[in-house]
């Protein structure tokens, strides 16, 4: 049963986001700030956290960037701001889902669904004792795909969102092929997903801040005017 954290200072939001996920056979946590929500994290296993941005404290922004330091744990993050700058900068620093207030609870339940099911789809089975999923490589970069975890050439980690984890394997997975933002959207997010376009780029733009010795001539990840994307270097599977 996975447990969610909810983080937001409207206790009757918590209130009733706690009894509908509760519902649907979900464990619930919830925290009202920053304290608490790194306080939950610590005691608990949390497998998602549901953050609002209009916190009275310190913002959702911000506690996102210092979760995203540390640690892959999934993040959607609620905004009662209708504004797609919003939606942009939640995706820049790493969160996973971006969703607008006032929302449809069955929109965030069928969210938290699929970010959950990417997570899961790429972890080892019961029983097995090696990675069902090879560790791609390309580069100096290795992606081990079951332990979603990227490594540069001296075996430095780097920290990836799901989203960019899920992005980065689209791509590694058809190289040196011309990917559309659709195409994209369906190989990271899967087809049902409703695609916002703009967001495709910003995780292209956080990868190749990652990727790239030089990330505004990218030789990694290269735009294709009026196509999308390719992902230029030759992968080989280890």
């Amino acid at each position: 049963m996975p447990n969610l954290l909810v983080v937001d200072d409207d206790r009757d939001i918590l209130d009733l986001l706690t009894g509908f996920l509760q519902r649907h056979g979900y464990r619930v946590s919830v925290a009202e700030g920053g304290q608490d929500m790194f306080a939950a994290l610590e005691a608990e296993a949390i497998d998602l956290v549901i953050l609002d941005i209009m916190l009275r404290k310190e913002d959702g922004f911000s506690l996102c960037r210092k979760l995203r330091s540390t640690s892959n744990i999934p993040v959607i993050m609620l905004s009662a701001m209708a504004d797609h700058t919003d939606r942009v900068v939640g995706l820049e620093i790493g969160a996973d889902d971006y969703l607008t207030k006032p929302f449809d609870q069955r929109e965030l339940l069928a969210r938290v669904k699929a970010v959950l099911r990417r997570v899961r789809d790429n972890l080892p089975g019961p029983g097995e004792s090696t990675p069902a999923r090879p560790i791609l490589c390309f580069g100096t970069w290795r992606l081990d795909v079951t332990r979603r975890e990227l490594r540069s050439a001296n075996q430095s980690l780097v920290l990836l969102s799901g989203g960019e984890f899920e992005l980065l394997l689209a791509f590694v997975e058809h190289p040196q092929h011309v990917l559309t933002r659709d195409q994209l959207m369906d190989l990271a997010r899967g087809p049902s997903h409703a695609a916002y376009d703009r967001s495709i780029d910003v995780q292209v733009s956080r990868l190749r801040h990652k990727l790239e010795d030089d990330p505004k001539n990218p030789e990694i990840i290269r735009t294709v005017r009026n196509g999308g994307y390719i992902f230029a270097s030759p992968v080989t599977r280890a």
